[in-house]
């Protein structure tokens, strides 16, 4: 069995630093770098870039809404098309920065209150799509497992990776607690390990208020920004390499 392990990483801000993104670069195998909406400048992309490609970890493009105050987890209302341009601008933000950094692009990952709506809302799953199709490079799509992008993209002819996540709860339909509900996160690494075990030997993922639902995942996220994200991580990796699972980028 192989998995990806990723993290949503270069998210700091000038002097502002959020997380330990080298220690997490240590341990996963894919990377979300912030393209300068929710997070990130161009220092900390080139950064973030650099130490990726030093190590061998696969690189994705990471946009949010253009939102630093509330780090991208507020929806910014506007049309479909203008998400799709935004998707566009910050993705070749990244690519350009790359370029520099001799990184290479290898999909696209939209971040918080962006990929959630798009879990759910097909003009705007199909605006970020058709806006990822055209993109240099033929860009893969990482939604959340059990998605309407997961489905836009497949149905598009894009390269499509599922993700589930190591440190959050799910809902019954599939979706991700809100982090404004008690539970949300998951904060002990013992209990996320065995709950990440337990779904890859059944395909059936734990839920709260629920029986556990069946969803498919090529890719593991631990969230950087999250307290303990370092040990949560280790945690993971260890487990699942203990158990036999290969952990590998799904876009090398």
């Amino acid at each position: 069995m192989k998995v990806d392990l990723n993290a949503d990483l270069g998210e700091s801000f000038g002097p502002w630093v959020m997380g330990d993104d080298m220690a997490m670069l240590d341990l996963v195998t894919s990377a979300n770098v912030a393209c300068g909406g929710h997070a990130g400048d161009p220092e900390t992309m080139f950064d973030t870039l650099r130490a990726a490609s030093a190590r061998g970890v696969s690189v994705g493009a990471h946009p949010g809404f253009a939102d630093r105050e509330g780090f991208g987890r507020r929806v910014i209302p506007m049309p479909a098309a203008e998400i799709g341009r935004l998707v566009a601008a910050q993705v070749g933000a990244l690519t350009g920065i790359a370029a520099l950094a001799g990184a290479q692009v290898r999909y696209v990952k939209p971040h918080g209150a962006l990929g959630n709506l798009a879990a759910d809302d097909r003009d705007v799953a199909e605006a970020i799509v058709g806006a990822v199709a055209v993109l240099p490079g033929r860009l893969a799509i990482l939604a959340i497992s059990g998605t309407v992008l997961e489905q836009v993209a497949r149905a598009a002819g894009l390269p499509v990776y599922s993700e589930i996540f190591a440190d959050r709860a799910y809902l019954p339909n599939g979706r991700l607690v809100p982090r404004t509900r008690e539970g949300a996160m998951l904060h002990d690494a013992d209990e996320a390990a065995e709950r990440l075990i337990r779904f890859l030997d059944s395909g059936r993922m734990p839920v709260l208020g629920g029986d556990p639902i069946p969803l498919s995942a090529q890719s593991i996220c631990v969230h950087g920004d999250s307290p303990g994200a370092v040990g949560m991580a280790q945690q993971v990796r260890g487990r699942l390499e203990r158990a036999g699972v290969t952990v590998a980028p799904f876009a090398p």
